[in-house]
Formats: C-alpha cells, structure tokens, sequence
C-alpha cells in the first residue's frame, strides 16, 4: 500500500512540475485558457465623420440613440422576484408592436423561436436599432423583464429637406457576423463613404464569470478613430434661403421638377444646390426612383440661355454690330425655317433689341458672321461637350449637336445640344469674372478631427479663358439690358436693391420616342443670372420643368420669385451693400498689421471703409480681408488690436459678419437663428473675455419679390421652336 499511494504521489507531483514549468495540460496553453475564460472585451464606437459648411455649422453627424435586446435565458435571472429574462413573451410581443415597425405576431415568433432554441438573447434587427431616449424610456415605463437597451449611434440630418440629393444619405447595414455598420448609400454619403467611416475601438478586461471586474485587473484601451469630418462649399444660410424659394414655387406652380445652383462669381465655389422632387434624409419619405444629383448628372436642352455663349463669341470675333439691323420673323437654312417666339418678328430691328427680345433669326444671322465651325469651337472653350471636373461622381458631359448645319443653327438658342446645369454655371464664371473661367467645386476641405490635420484642402482652379476680359465686360452689359430695356425679357428679374445681368431661357423637351413637347406647361423655364452687375458676387441659375400656369400667368414668373428671392436676401447676408453701387469701386486691401489700431482705423476710414475694432490698444496683430484682397470701397474691416475688447452693437449684422468676428476676436457666442441679428444677450460697449457668455438672436429678413405688371403679352417670353 505504501509503494502504490507513494507511487501515485509521485505521478501526481511530476505531473504538476510538468504543468508548472511546461504551461501545458493536454496540449493546450493554460494562460490562454484562462484568458479566453476571463478576458473581456467591449466595442468602443467611432463616429461617422461630420459633413459641415463653410461656416463651421454641422449639416450631418452621428447622434445618440439605443438598440433593443431581448435576453431569453433563464440563466440571466438570480432572484425569481425580479426576473432579467423574458417570462411573457406574448405580452412582450404586444407593447413592443407599439413602439416598433414590427407586428405583433413577428416579435411572438422571434421570441419564442429563439427561447426553444435555447438562446441567451435575442435583437430585433433594424426595427430594434435608433430608438430615441423618449421611446426608450416609455418602453421602460412597462417594466418588461428582459428588455434591456444599449447605447448606439444613429446618422442624424437636422435640416430635414436640405441639398438631400447632394448630401445624400447613409443607413446601418447588418454584416455576417451580426453587427451593424452604418454605410453611406447616397450622395456625398455614398461618395466619401470609406473617409466618413471610423474605426471602431475596444477595452479589454479581465472579470468573473458573472461579468464582474476582478480585483486589480487592468483594463487596455484601444481609442476609437472617428471618421473624417467633409467641410463643404455650402453656405447653410443661402442653402436655406434656395430650400424656401424652391418649395414656395413647387406649392404655387407645381411644377414636374426644378434645378437651381448658387455659385461664388470669383472663385467657382457651390453655395448651394437643390432640386424637386426632393426627400426627407432621415426617413427618405418623397425619395423616389430618381437617384440623380440633376445638376451635374442630368443633362437639359437649355434653351435661349446658350444666346450668352452665341453672344460672346460673336463678340470676341469681332463681328457684333449692335447698331447693325437684320429682318426679324423668320430664317430658313435647307428645309428648316427659323421662327421667333411671336412668329411674325418685329420688322427690322437691331441685333442689340434682337438680342434683349430674344430673337432666335437673329442668333442665326450671327452665326453667319462668327462662321459655324468656329462657334462650336468656341462652345467647347466654355466648357461644353466634356465633364467640368467638379468633385462629385457620375458628371455627365453633355452633348454638342454639330453633325449637320442645321444642328449649329439651333445650338446658337439651345436646342438640340445638351448640356448639364453645372456646365451653365461654369461658362457664366467666365462673363462675370472678367474672362476668368472657374471650375465649380463644392468640397472645400477634409480633416481628420482625431489629430486635427487637414488631409485635403481644395483651392479654386481657374480654367483656359474662352474670352477676354473686354469681352465679358461687353456681354455683361448686354445681359443688365435685357433686364433694364423695354424689350428686355428679363424684366421680371429686376431686384429691387440690386443690379442684376442674364438670359432668360424657355426650351422645348425632347419627347423618349423623338420630336418635343410642345405648349406653355410643358415647357422649361429658366434663368441664368448674375449680380450685382458692376462687381458680380452670386451667379444663380434655376430651371423649372413644365410648371402648371394659369392663363394670366408667363413661364418666367416661378423662376423669378426663385431667383430673386434666392440673390436679393443672399447678398444682404453676404453683407454686399446695395447703396449707390453704381459708384462704388473695388480697392485692394492694405496692410495695417503691426501698425497702430486708431492710426490704422483712421486711414481706412479715409477710404470709405467701415471698421470693426476688436481690441482698441497698441498695434493690430490680424486683420480681415488680408492685405491683397479686393473689397467694395464701402465695405467692412475687421481690424484685431490688443487690450479689452468692447461688444459692438451686432443689430443687422449678416451671419457672415457675425462669424468672422466671433473667429477673430476668440469669443463663446451662440448664434441662434438664421439671417440677420434682431437681438443679443449683452449691451454694445460691454466689456468681454473668452469665458464670457454671450447668446446673439438672428432672423431671417422678409421676402422682397419684384413683380412686373402685365402689360404685355403673356406669350412674350416664348420662344417658338423648329418642330420635327
């Protein structure tokens, strides 16, 4: 007996020696079994990256929201009176019905499926996730045993029905392994997918097998990575004012669809951008099978738009004449007969009076005088025929119709040749910017908000100038005209404080099978435009599609209460002064940092500028504009000095103005509102620091609409196309 328990004893300790200096028992590491049995480790999520406007104000983010989970196993439960598990799954299944899109019935065969299946718990799938606080709460209120929430993210679209087809949207996509990812499905969503999307983090730790934290375990934090923030072009202020004007017009005329853009004259930059139809992005309610961002995707036959390129090129060949005369009526080339929009014409008119009347015989009898083949090169010079380069996917290119003579004919008033709505605006950058043609672009920057670091910064990009500078100053004289003359068509796009050039367009839609539509509602209708004519800031065009007219009423009148609402209160806001612009001049900014405040103050002053004084002792350490920039003579400065800063009085302060001050002078103001400021929290004169809180209110001005009285035909902005 001794020698068989010694001997048991012996075997017995050898084989603890073996495991203490081995680590091994039956092949398999015992640490790591250990490890597998007590480490933990919980998910830390990243944020989708942020999509902000030029301002800094956030158009898109990731906000919190819970995810519901149902635990099924009895195992969860310690105490029989107060059971963490599902014991009811019936009337489970009843109150959940009435907070989730799920039936009744659906969630009783969820629970019970997965309670014979001996699972320890259950999710509800998508109708399970973004549950705000308020409902989870209220579901709390019933006391389910076993339903449980946990903390999720949810893509958040606080404008509602804002550049929807331009942003886009993203939705939570389940994977394999059952998590759910959220995946941009949509517009700048779907495009800078793989840059908004963050890597998730994670903390390990060791517990029991309760899940309790072991004493003197360490946790290892690995720290989410959100994504990268998108700093867009667009200006949420004049991004609103186009969101208001398009569903003001989509209410009262109805129309089948309408595009409008807002561009920066200078630099190319999107201000804004929509369409209608459009859609909510947070439900996609109204989101229909019309995926398309219409300004760059879809192409359009423009219609007598295009005039402003026949123009200009008529112009920098040297062959326009306005004081020459030509017979209005009717043109025939080949087979083909050319008619004005009132058919008869005017008799003999001059090419300027054609040109305000929008004559399409006169279009053609320049094309004559440029020589056909060099206006289509000229054409293409502005950009037409070949993608702008803009930063969104998908860009159409448009078409030039150049096949038969016939095609450049009609392509001289926009019929046949098609082109996109961006491509408009970029060939207009060119006459506003005095032969300086500017790409578009409506992504300004990309920045990764873990480290701050900008990853991408977009300059604008001027293009080959199809003109002179001589030439687009004449071509925008010609366009003030046709809003200014007696025969203008553009009448109605006179503002009332501003000066304004364009082209007035009304185009026949082509027919799927071939041919056009033809008729007042089944025409599009369209503006393109600058302002202020003597130092062009805004260039907005809008289209409107086949809007539903009464018999009193001309097609151009929904795309002027667009676009005059849209560019008389965006240039208040870009704090353009409308008094005696006819006198106003540019001036280059000089340089006053590191001169004294008042000295610096007084001899900008002396050349008509308006200064905003943020601390009034020693010498300025910044300044806005920076040295170099043009701005109006009557225009404001932001000049920084040192010493106590003094609250001005901020009453009718655009946000613009608003916003530079807050930057330079370092100070927690809250802006609420939209517009212009109405009210603010602390009197002018007040002293200020950095961790004084000041609320500032603004509002958004009254809507100032010109309207023409109808002393015409209604029919005079129609212009009668060649039919097949």
């Amino acid at each position: 007996m001794f020698l068989l328990y010694g001997g048991l004893f012996f075997i017995l300790l050898s084989r603890f020696v073996f495991i203490q200096v081995t680590g091994m028992a039956e092949g398999q590491v015992l640490t790591a079994k250990a490890d597998s049995k007590y480490s933990r480790e919980q998910v830390l999520q990243a944020s989708r990256g942020k999509i902000i406007d030029r301002n800094g104000d956030v158009l898109v983010q990731d906000t919190l929201s819970y995810k519901m989970i149902a635990v099924l196993s009895p195992k969860a439960t310690e105490n029989s009176k107060a059971p963490r598990h599902v014991i009811d799954p019936e009337k489970t299944a009843q109150v959940l019905a009435e907070y989730i899109d799920m039936s009744e019935e659906d969630i009783l065969a969820l629970l019970k499926k997965n309670i014979e299946n001996e699972k320890y718990q259950v999710e509800f799938g998508k109708a399970g996730r973004d549950i705000s606080h308020k409902e989870m709460n209220e579901i709390k209120a019933h006391n389910l045993p076993g339903i449980i929430f946990t903390q999720d993210l949810k893509r958040l679209y606080p404008n509602g029905q804002f550049a929807s087809h331009l942003i886009g949207f993203a939705l939570k996509e389940e994977k394999e392994d059952g998590k759910a990812v959220t995946v941009g499905k949509m517009g700048l969503e779907y495009i800078y997918d793989k840059e908004l999307t963050g890597t998730p983090g994670k903390v390990e730790f060791k517990s029991d097998t309760k899940g309790f934290l072991l004493p003197n375990a360490e946790k290892m934090i690995t720290k989410p990575k959100d994504g990268q923030d998108i700093y867009l072009t667009i200006d949420k202020t004049i991004q609103n004012f186009l969101e208001d004007a398009l569903n003001r017009a989509e209410e009262k005329y109805n129309p089948e669809k309408m595009t409008a853009i807002v561009a920066n004259a200078k630099t190319g930059e999107i201000l804004a951008m929509s369409q209608r139809p459009t859609f909510e992005p947070n439900t996609r309610d109204g989101l229909s099978t019309n995926w398309l961002n219409e300004a760059t995707e879809q192409t359009i036959e423009p219609g007598s738009t295009m005039k402003i390129f026949t123009l200009a090129s008529a112009i920098e060949e040297g062959v326009w004449d306005p004081n020459a005369t030509y017979k209005s009526g009717s043109y025939t080339v080949y087979d083909r007969t050319i008619s004005d929009h009132n058919v008869y014409g005017w008799g003999y008119i001059t090419y300027l009076e054609g040109f305000q009347r929008s004559s399409n015989v006169s279009m053609a009898y320049l094309l004559n005088k440029i020589g056909d083949e060099t206006f289509i090169e000229y054409i293409h010079r502005f950009g037409f025929g070949e993608k702008t380069g803009i930063d969104l996917p998908h860009e159409a290119s448009g078409t030039v119709l150049d096949t038969y003579p016939i095609n450049r004919v009609t392509t001289t008033y926009g019929q046949g040749t098609t082109v996109t709505p961006i491509q408009m605006v970029q060939g207009m950058t060119a006459i506003a910017n005095q032969g300086k043609m500017m790409q578009p672009y409506v992504i300004d920057k990309i920045v990764d908000p873990n480290t701050g670091k900008v990853l991408s910064n977009h300059e604008p990009v001027e293009k080959k100038s199809p003109i002179s500078a001589k030439t687009a100053d004449q071509v925008k004289e010609i366009l003030a005209s046709t809003v200014t003359s007696e025969h203008g068509t553009a009448k109605r796009f006179k503002l009332d404080e501003y000066t304004t050039a364009g082209k007035t367009g009304t185009a026949q839609i082509a027919k799927p099978g071939g041919g056009y539509y033809w008729g007042r509602e089944v025409f599009l209708y369209s503006f393109l435009g600058m302002a202020p004519v003597e130092d062009p800031q805004l260039i907005v065009y809008v289209t409107v599609h086949k809007p539903k007219l009464k018999l009193t009423e001309a097609g151009s009148e929904p795309v002027a209460e667009i676009f005059n609402s849209v560019t008389e209160k965006s240039l208040k806001y870009l704090n353009v002064q409308p008094e005696n612009l006819e006198l106003a001049s540019s001036i280059e900014m000089p340089n006053v940092v590191g001169k004294n405040v008042m000295e610096s103050q007084s001899m900008l002053e002396s050349q008509g500028l308006k200064t905003v004084i943020i601390g009034q002792s020693e010498n300025v350490t910044e300044q806005y504009p920076a040295q170099g920039n043009s701005i109006i003579s009557s225009g404001t400065v932001f000049i920084k000095g040192q010493g106590d800063i003094q609250l001005p009085n901020f009453t009718g302060w655009s946000k613009r103005n608003l916003m530079i001050y807050k930057s330079l002078a370092n100070l927690p103001i809250e802006i609420i509102g939209e517009g212009f400021v109405t009210d603010q929290s602390l009197t002018a004169g007040s002293i200020v620091s950095s961790e004084t809180p000041i609320v500032v209110r603004l509002s958004t001005p009254e809507e100032t609409t010109y309207i023409e009285p109808i002393d015409e035909e209604v029919a005079e902005d129609l212009e009668v196309l060649p039919q097949d």
